[in-house]
């Protein structure tokens, strides 16, 4: 007899299908006890999401039937297009090729695998598909009589229908899922189930997708190492001082202000990605606000303790230990925001302490805040707050599942391929390791930051808000400022952005960096990645803007290096961590960042 041929399926392994059935079991009835027991216990909201995005395509329905006409051209647009692709279907069944009728975006990876083009059935699966979202994508776009904000919710929810049916994301609709059930004898799909089960228990019920090797990083191994010491906390954060790593540093100090809704690691990753490290080694005393991962004690925490316990003390702190009175300043994402506030805030007290500041991709002007517009109206965070409400703050894992929603097909349906249909344990990646590592929100603040900036956009009226007795006008901030924000951003979007530098007073400078929200920021110059672009024209139109600028190579890390060196002040001894009175607690990364989900027994 012939040896079987290696392109021919497995035959299942029945010992092994049989240990991992015992285990989906096992898993199963934890996962439903420990959901069901915490449905006994908890208190519940009214849960009144399906009921308000009924209230909504009932809307789009009403509209859609005051103009049959429109409709009906659709539909025959649609058909026309469908009978061009049966017909292509029978040419090829008889050898032609012809051109398709609908193809995916060139970065679209839910089609790169090859039986996509090559087999008639999965082309033919592929373009249905495409030409039903394209149809769905122009009934709704087309839809008059609807507002603003409810024309973005329905395009929005449609997109996530739409992205949630895609063939790839089912088993008999997948080539590349069939191949491998066939190699395997089905075990790809066992061990998806296992893999959902396993998501579904560290979710303690709820879905929480694995996005990572989990057990591949480890802060403060391989992740937050740039040597340092926690200087100083309280309730709200940890103060890191780092160690220098040049003879000489720059007169003026460098604190830098992160964001709270994630951790601060962002920007202290692996040594070859650390824009801590690099700061240091470009000779700078870098102190760095490590956030606290608040829970139900932290309920009462509002916007103006997120600004007098974080930069404002650290500020105190950072004079104190360094001996200089002249502080400069980065704050990146929602860190940027408060750094702005924070500014206001001393201009109006009198405080010339701040030199310079760095803000990277932070809205100040909140007019255009992208796709997270669909969350903030009314009704939705009425109920949001009375969620809140109920534990004190917000998970960090529903905002993560809001964030992974602006780009489902990259967050959630192509690790639902990978982990549950094709059966594959994911990458290690340090970003996703990062993203995963979620953080609570207290309730005040977040209500306050949502209702305020995002659905009021007050931030940018002088003192449409009041921050500890004090009205915030960001026009007082006259020091030098350099806006960094990133092309792609679904989050910090640079239509808004660029709006930022003209609420200032003081000299501002405005860089466009490539790719997006994270990987636009942590783009370190030996990568030699994206690319930049400078412009001293002050428009807020972006067409503009991007046309008369300058494109340089390389990381944009280049240019901020410069600029801060020529704020950096005279050239002095580097300083030793910590002082007499503010000794350290404990090494960097400390172990505020150590609270969250992924670190829980």
């Amino acid at each position: 007899m012939t040896e079987q041929s290696s392109n021919q399926p497995s035959a299942p392994d029945y010992e092994e299908m049989t240990r991992t059935l015992q285990e989906i079991t096992a898993k199963s009835q934890e996962v439903v006890s420990e959901f069901l027991r915490q449905e006994q216990s908890a208190q519940h909201v009214p849960m009144e999401d399906a009921a308000q995005m009924g209230q909504l395509f009932q809307q789009l329905s009403t509209r859609m039937m005051a103009d049959p006409a429109r409709l009906v051209e659709a539909q025959m647009a649609f058909w026309a297009d469908y009978m061009s692709l049966m017909q292509n279907m029978t040419l090829r069944m008889w050898g032609a090729n012809p051109d398709p009728v609908a193809q995916p975006d060139k970065g679209d990876r839910r089609f790169k695998h090859q039986h996509w083009e090559d087999h008639p059935v999965f082309d033919y699966i592929k373009q249905t598909y495409l030409l039903t979202s394209d149809y769905l994508h122009t009934v709704v776009s087309e839809v008059e009589g609807l507002d603003d904000k409810t024309k973005k919710k329905v395009d929005f929810y449609t997109r996530a229908f739409i992205d949630a049916m895609a063939p790839s994301n089912f088993a008999v609709t997948n080539p590349e899922v069939l191949e491998k059930t066939a190699e395997t004898g089905g075990q790809n799909l066992l061990q998806g189930l296992n893999n959902l089960l396993d998501d579904l228990k560290r979710g303690r019920g709820r879905l929480d997708i694995k996005m990572t090797d989990y057990d591949a990083f480890e802060v403060g191994k391989n992740l937050a190492t740039t040597p340092g010491k926690v200087v100083y906390q309280n309730e709200l954060m940890q103060l890191i001082q780092y160690q220098p790593n040049t003879e000489k540093v720059h007169a003026r100090p460098l604190l830098l202000v992160p964001a709270w809704i994630n951790k601060y690691y962002i920007m202290d990753l692996s040594q070859d990605k650390s824009m801590v490290s690099w700061l240091v080694n470009q000779g700078h005393t870098v102190f760095i606000i490590s956030w606290k991962n608040p829970d139900e004690s932290l309920a009462e925490k509002r916007f103006e303790n997120y600004m007098l316990e974080g930069p404002i003390e650290a500020l105190d702190l950072v004079e104190s230990i360094t001996g200089s009175n002249e502080i400069n300043v980065v704050g990146y994402c929602l860190g940027g925001t408060l750094t702005a506030c924070t500014l206001a805030y001393l201009a109006a007290k009198g405080d010339q302490r701040v030199k310079a500041a760095t803000f990277l991709t932070c809205l100040l002007d909140f007019e255009y805040p992208g796709e997270l517009e669909v969350f903030i109206d009314d009704d939705q965070l009425e109920t949001l707050e009375r969620r809140m409400d109920i534990k004190g703050y917000l998970d960090g894992r529903q905002m993560s599942t809001t964030f992974n929603m602006l780009r489902a097909n990259d967050l959630i349906w192509s690790f639902f391929v990978n982990n549950y249909l094709k059966g594959d344990e994911p990458f290690p990646f340090d970003l996703l390791y990062w993203n995963s590592d979620s953080t609570n929100m207290p309730a005040k603040m977040h209500s306050f930051y949502l209702r305020n900036m995002y659905q009021r956009n007050l931030l940018k009226e002088p003192g449409g808000i009041e921050l500890a007795g004090e009205p915030i006008d960001l026009a007082r901030i006259e020091i030098p400022a350099y806006f960094m924000s990133a092309r792609e951003d679904h989050i910090a979007p640079w239509k808004s952005t660029i709006r930022g530098p003209r609420l200032l007073s003081g000299p501002t400078k405005y860089v466009l960096g490539g790719s997006g929200h994270i990987a636009g920021v942590i783009n370190p110059p030996h990568k030699n990645k994206y690319g930049y672009w400078t412009n001293t024209d002050k428009t807020v139109d972006q067409e503009q803007w991007l046309s008369g600028a300058t494109p340089h190579e390389g990381s944009w890390w280049n240019d901020w290096g410069e600029w801060l060196a020529e704020h950096g002040g005279a050239e002095v001894k580097a300083r030793k961590v910590g002082s007499t009175k503010y000794k350290p607690i404990e090494d960097a990364p400390g172990s505020y960042v150590r609270e969250g989900v992924l670190y829980d027994d």
